[in-house]
């Protein structure tokens, strides 16, 4: 049977050979190479004067948002040019006769044309302009608790660390104040982007975003539904342990739901400050860390997997600690990382200070930052130098992130003495207010909303309504007072404005985490998924380079099928959290869920 295969195999393999014509392949390589060429030089062009507009925020200066609006104008003008337009859907309607390879490329780029058709060009050049004054209206804000001027990271430390009810409530407040101002140009690009990838067909840009996946809305929304279904009973269990350890440390009633500013993030995201881990306080170790340490210290674990150094550049170009005090500017304090040419500039925008939480995330930066430095390889071409699916770039960083903070790991870096006595419980119950809160904030309150911003679309003065009514249903989530439409509170969240209707990414990304660290864990390492350590595994950073080296190349559901042995499910990741709902089930007896029912 096993020759049968084989044969059959070979004879579809030269049916498939036969089929290519290569006349046409020559020619399409040709179109390819010459589009390619082109778009490397104006998307570095786009990618500095972005750098500049989100390092450099100065109020009342708009050379960074003239610059690059001009570098913008320029990218979309080519992406969406008719003549690439029309070249790459005349190749794909003889797709059958070209390389597979050719055809993701031109699917690539008709992908990207839908995002700048010079059919509407007039209003692309709006839709950019509109963009960028949005950033800098959101990073250029000035933020102010009792009438002084205040960073984000300082409202941040409040609400991680304050136990006056009325601070938190009035830091919490601080934070929303931004979305007052974004609401009229959040409005304006919703208008500007559903009309601009209508011209080629897409009923709306969330479907837009979410047809990169191969997807449609729909399927996309059920998958959603589905995580948020299969880790409800553990959120729901989350909900009501926490509603009565809050409200008895602020002294007040136990709500059925939980007030935003007792919660330790502006949005309810991420819970993780609520909990110490005796033992495993990972804030008291990098107390008085130099930040340049967070930063070296992950590049340390990425080599120690056997990966190459971070070049210079990337510490002589990125923007990793906050800014000076006095400083003449302000700049975007979201981390993110920068592929900025597609090949060797890599930057990171970061503003890193000696905690945990920070800790986390330059390991999940750089996740980024190597997965750049994979792909950018002879095998995959810069069209596709990007992750298997966004999901999976996302996923890569959220699994350094998880792996850098297991005990056997932070113990062999010498960040807490070997043997300490740790609670496993809490340290389960730490991670799952990062990694299974965030699925109702993901899955349910950010996609949903946008996808009602985008698909209706939602009207303005429905906005804050609508936001709030999604927190309730799937975070369980009031504010401290009723918010009227004059607030935009969603707007406070940058992805909202510059990163729009693909937050789902981050969902698939929690997902496929667990799937990866389930697999090394248990396939590679032979460890307790709950204690491991990938320092110095040679076999582990083998197995991710597989991964990473494919970028967007490689199919996302094969690509996840050959390494893993599964389709993406959430079974790992309950699975993880399994020893926990039964603990808080115990601790929750004879307590009201109040959480809503999807």
């Amino acid at each position: 049977m096993k020759y049968v295969l084989v044969s059959v195999a070979a004879i579809l393999l030269v049916v498939a050979c036969s089929r290519r014509d290569p006349a046409l392949v020559r020619e399409a390589q040709a179109f390819i190479d010459q589009y390619t060429a082109q778009y490397l030089e104006l998307q570095y062009v786009s990618a500095e004067a972005e750098w500049q507009s989100n390092t450099r925020i100065i109020e009342g200066d708009t050379t960074n948002a003239a610059r690059t609006n001009r570098a913008n104008e320029s990218l979309a003008a080519f992406t969406g040019s008719v003549n690439n337009i029309a070249q790459a859907q005349k190749y794909l309607q003889s797709k059958g006769a070209l390389e597979p390879l050719q055809v993701k490329q031109l699917e690539a780029i008709l992908y990207a044309a839908a995002n700048n058709p010079a059919t509407v060009a007039d209003l692309v050049k709006e839709r950019i302009a509109a963009e960028t004054a949005q950033v800098e209206a959101l990073y250029g804000f000035d933020f102010q608790l009792d009438g002084q001027t205040v960073s984000t990271n300082h409202l941040d430390q409040l609400l991680w660390e304050s136990d006056d009810i009325n601070e938190r409530r009035a830091a919490w407040e601080a934070s929303k104040e931004v979305g007052r101002g974004l609401k009229a140009g959040l409005g304006n690009l919703v208008r500007l982007r559903n009309a601009t990838v209508q011209s080629l067909g897409y009923s709306d840009y969330f479907q837009y975003q979410v047809s990169d996946y191969g997807l449609t809305t729909a399927e996309m929304i059920e998958l959603m539904d589905k995580f948020n279904r299969e880790l409800r009973p553990l959120y729901r269990e989350l909900h009501t342990y926490f509603r009565f350890h809050l409200a008895q440390k602020y002294g007040e009633p136990v709500p059925d739901l939980l007030p935003a500013h007792w919660l330790p993030n502006r949005w309810g995201q991420d819970w993780t400050q609520l909990v110490k881990v005796e033992g495993l306080d990972l804030d008291a170790a990098l107390a008085g860390r130099d930040p340049e340490w967070l930063v070296r210290q992950a590049e340390r674990f990425y080599i120690s997997l056997g990966y190459s150094a971070l070049p210079e550049s990337f510490y002589e170009l990125s923007s990793l600690y906050p800014l000076p005090a006095g400083a003449t500017y302000k700049k975007n304090n979201h981390a993110s990382a920068w592929h900025m040419d597609l090949e060797n500039d890599i930057r990171s925008l970061m503003s890193v200070e000696p905690n945990a939480s920070w800790y986390e995330t330059t390991h999940h930066e750089l996740g980024h930052i190597y997965y750049f430095m994979a792909y950018t390889n002879p095998d995959v071409p810069p069209l596709l130098r990007d992750g298997a699916n966004r999901g999976y770039h996302e996923a890569i960083g959220s699994l350094m992130g998880l792996a850098a903070m297991q005990q056997p790991f932070v113990e062999s870096i010498g960040l807490i003495e070997a043997g300490a006595p740790v609670d496993r419980i809490q340290t389960l119950l730490k991670e799952a207010l990062n990694y299974v809160v965030f699925i109702p904030w993901s899955c349910g309150v950010m996609t949903y909303f946008e996808h009602d911003l985008y698909a209706q679309p939602l009207p303005g003065e429905q906005y804050n309504r609508r936001w709030w009514d999604l927190k309730a249903r799937f975070q369980g989530i009031a504010p401290p007072a009723q918010r009227g439409e004059e607030y935009c509170d969603a707007a406070s969240k940058t992805h909202i404005n510059n990163d729009a209707a693909q937050y789902y990414d981050y969902a698939i990304s929690n997902i496929l985490l667990f799937q990866l660290h389930d697999h090394i864990a248990t396939e590679i390492l032979g460890q307790d998924p709950h204690a491991t350590n990938y320092f110095g595994s040679r076999e582990v950073g083998d197995f991710l380079w597989s991964i990473l080296e494919t970028g967007a190349a490689a199919d996302w559901r094969t690509l996840l099928k050959e390494k893993t042995g599964e389709d993406m499910s959430a079974r790992a990741m309950l699975a993880y959290f399994q020893p926990l709902l039964q603990w808080l089930q115990e601790q929750n007896l004879g307590r009201e869920h109040t959480l809503p029912e999807l």
